[in-house]
């Protein structure tokens, strides 16, 4: 997308959060591509034969942004890094209920490990939900740049124009939070003393 289309969006999402139904409708098409190429990103990390599919989780964040009547836009940025978040609420509440296999094992994956390998089991993302939770609670900051890069997907340029930041500082923390994740993952799979 060229900064000329991204401009566009941002103009179509600010006419949309002040009500403009027209602007949704040329919105629509553009909105759903990339939430499609999000959930994509999302559902390649999910275990083998997962019941959700992408294009119900889509569907599932589609509806749930265009419901949100007093949401105000700041970018395409913003926008989608909101999307991501919710996509990720999504996943994280549809693994949460599924019924648990009484054979299954559980394994707990790094995040270097889910960074390069896909993550197998639900357990293994509500793990890392938890862990990116207990990051939030004292660097939220941190916590976004996980959420944004690893689960929406986005560049360190539109994760550095989500948070009005430089891509350095981008870089810098995400090396920051992926050892602290990992180190908080690893004492989940330690073994008891």
């Amino acid at each position: 997308m060229s900064d000329t289309e991204k401009k566009e969006v941002t103009v179509l999402l600010q006419k949309w959060s002040d009500g403009n139904e027209e602007a949704l409708e040329l919105l629509t098409p553009v909105i759903y591509s990339e939430l499609h190429r999000i959930a994509r990103r999302y559902m390649n990390r999910e275990r083998e034969g997962h019941t959700l599919q992408t294009t119900a989780l889509v569907n599932e964040a589609y509806m749930r942004l265009i419901d949100w009547k007093n949401a105000k836009w700041e970018n395409r940025a913003h926008f989608f890094g909101v999307s991501a978040q919710l996509m990720r609420r999504i996943l994280v509440d549809f693994a949460r209920k599924r019924p648990k296999v009484s054979n299954e094992i559980v394994r707990h994956v790094s995040l270097a490990e889910a960074l390069t390998v896909s993550v197998g089991k639900d357990s293994d993302l509500v793990a890392l939900d938890e862990a990116l939770e207990s990051l939030a609670k004292f660097d939220e900051r941190k916590a976004k740049i996980v959420e944004l890069k690893f689960f929406g997907g986005l560049s360190v340029e539109e994760t550095a124009e989500v948070l009005g930041i430089s891509g350095i500082t981008v870089m810098r923390e995400w090396q920051k939070a992926k050892a602290w994740l990992y180190r908080e993952l690893s004492k989940e799979t330690s073994p008891e003393e």
